[in-house]
């Protein structure tokens, strides 16, 4: 895996609870997850104490999901990224059960989107080159059932990675 996170819980909210301050706080920990308090609050403009509540409050209502750590792919041997569509036989729900759990076991795939269009899936996996393509498709993902067609596509560099409107 790629990543490793501290899920946190999450109740029905709205960002329209969220004033300024909230918005800041997300906004600085999006650009650095593992922020100190102390440097948090005087970067959003507020005494750690009630920095501290607010960050809190901000993971208990759930609009902080997790923290996670994103690595480098390339030093790990996954310098090549692959945006895959997949087109799946028919659409029940053990044909969609199977294919998500198929799809989490792989270590290779990083993101796994349903997708509207000619498509069904939108798959990101990191491999090393295309002879590690090649050994993704042949040894993992041709191995799923009920796969009809894909498409992929190698992505030359990313423009942007990460981040949400806050």
């Amino acid at each position: 895996m790629f990543f490793w996170s501290f899920g946190l819980s999450k109740k029905d909210t709205s960002s329209d609870d969220l004033d300024m301050i909230d918005r800041n706080i997300l906004r600085e920990l999006v650009g650095d997850g593992r922020l100190s308090n102390s440097h948090l609050a005087e970067r959003v403009g507020l005494s750690p104490s009630p920095c501290w509540q607010r960050t809190r409050r901000l993971e208990a209502e759930g609009y902080i999901r997790s923290y996670t750590a994103l690595l480098d792919r390339e030093m790990l041997g996954y310098g090549e990224t692959v945006l895959i569509e997949v087109t799946l036989d028919h659409h029940d729900d053990a044909m969609l059960e199977n294919f998500g759990k198929a799809m989490a076991d792989m270590p290779e795939v990083i993101e796994v989107w349903l997708v509207t269009g000619e498509y069904d899936y939108m798959i990101k996996v990191a491999v090393n080159g295309t002879r590690g393509y090649e050994e993704f498709l042949r040894k993992r993902l041709y191995r799923v059932p009920g796969i009809r067609h894909s498409r992929s596509s190698f992505a030359l560099r990313c423009i942007k990675q990460g981040g949400v409107p806050v």
